[in-house]
């Protein structure tokens, strides 16, 4: 019996090492602990081991301190090991706060809108972390700062016109001079609809013209965006600012000036609706050849030879007020009024590059023919309009209006 005893001591104090080894404490009495076989200088319930502390949340503000943001691109601020309760954004400079929203799990939050250009934000972001508590941390994000900005003029004007024509092209002017134009036309968007094949064409460093292949389908809507607010253009200079053009096209009016048989053919929607006599540049200031687009309409202005260099004094010069003016290149060339030259429309070419017309056959035209619309001129011994003079876009074929694109 004795033996017996003592072995089941032992074995007790053997399962109370075990138990005490995986720091396990249920279901052993106070009183069994007296046999059991601890290590010297350790108390078997002082120093059993510790329940973790719940982590602190880690707050993550992006950018980090120190990197320049695009102001077109958001603040974000994310967290670990919590939740976000609250983040107040405010530019330093002007005290207006930013606006943002939360992320569905709120463990993230992101400013909703631009942000100014060289400005310095302040970021405070409150957050619970998963022991209940609050933290707070601060921030700070600051935007780049460009040399210049780009502001993106449209022609027409938005709302100048109610409707433009089919020849009319769409034009972009900058301010500032564009050095990486494959960025400012990734910016640049069209839609028509229906929906046409178009394109960008490059004039210069400040102004980009954009057609479809074909004159635009009478009845088309165009959609123009330059979503140019943040866009690096180059050598330091970015878009000032996001614009929405809106266009509607009308009725397909297209004239067909003839210079070899010194009449204009008139066309509503492709019907031949009209022909006038007409007298074109004479031998000496010939009329350019190709697609001409009407781009300013006046019941009269005053032309004068010193414009393009023939002034007073000098053969061919003249300064007069000519009426019902539509204007087709800023080379001098207008379709208008001429009851000077009468006589000759019809059968003889003596203007200075402009295509005259008898005053009822004016007044007709001028009544009938708006921005955008085309005057076509052949036989007039002229070389093509160049396309850089508004508006010379239809002279160039369309493989060479592709090769026009920065893309």
């Amino acid at each position: 019996m004795k033996a017996s005893r003592r072995w089941g001591t032992a074995a007790l104090g053997i399962a109370t090492v075990v138990v005490l080894g995986l720091g396990i404490m249920v279901g052993v009495h106070p009183d069994a602990m007296a046999g059991a076989l601890v290590p010297d200088g350790l108390s078997p319930v002082a120093d059993a081991p510790k329940a973790l502390a719940a982590p602190a949340p880690v707050v993550h503000i992006t950018p980090d301190q120190g990197t320049a943001l695009n102001p077109s691109t958001p603040i974000e601020v994310a967290v670990t090991d919590g939740t976000v309760q609250a983040v107040h954004v405010t530019n330093q400079a002007t005290g207006k706060a930013v606006e943002g929203a939360l992320t569905k799990d709120t463990r993230g939050w992101s400013s909703t809108g631009d942000l100014a250009y060289g400005a310095t934000y302040a970021v405070g972001v409150d957050a619970v972390g998963s022991d209940g508590a609050s933290h707070h941390t601060d921030g700070t994000v600051s935007t780049v700062s460009p040399k210049l900005q780009a502001y993106p003029s449209f022609v027409p004007a938005p709302n100048s016109v109610p409707t433009v024509g089919v020849g009319q092209p769409i034009v972009v002017r900058f301010d500032h001079p564009i050095t990486d134009r494959a960025a400012a036309e990734k910016a640049l968007t069209v839609t028509s609809s229906p929906a046409q094949t178009g394109g960008w064409y490059w004039i210069s460093n400040t102004e980009v013209h954009y057609r479809p292949q074909a004159y635009w389908q009478p009845g088309s809507t165009l959609t123009v965006k330059a979503d140019m607010y943040g866009v690096d253009l180059g050598n330091g200079t970015y878009g000032q600012t996001d614009r929405t053009m809106t266009l509607k096209v009308h009725d397909a009016w297209v004239a067909k000036a003839d210079g070899a048989s010194e009449s204009m053919q008139i066309f509503d929607n492709g019907q031949l609706v009209k022909t006038m006599k007409i007298s074109l540049g004479s031998p000496g200031f010939p009329s350019h050849t190709g697609p001409h687009v009407i781009s300013d309409k006046q019941p009269s202005i005053i032309m004068d030879s010193c414009t393009y260099g023939v002034c007073a004094g000098q053969p061919g010069y003249y300064k007069e007020k000519v009426d019902l003016d539509l204007r087709i290149s800023n080379d001098g060339e207008f379709v208008h009024s001429a009851p000077w030259s009468v006589g000759q429309q019809g059968n003889s070419n003596v203007s200075h590059g402009c295509v005259n017309l008898a005053p009822a056959d004016a007044q007709w035209f001028f009544d009938h023919f708006g921005i955008g619309d085309v005057v076509e001129i052949t036989n007039s011994g002229g070389p093509a309009l160049p396309v850089y003079d508004t508006y010379g876009d239809w002279e160039l074929t369309w493989p060479q209006w592709k090769a026009g694109s920065a893309l």
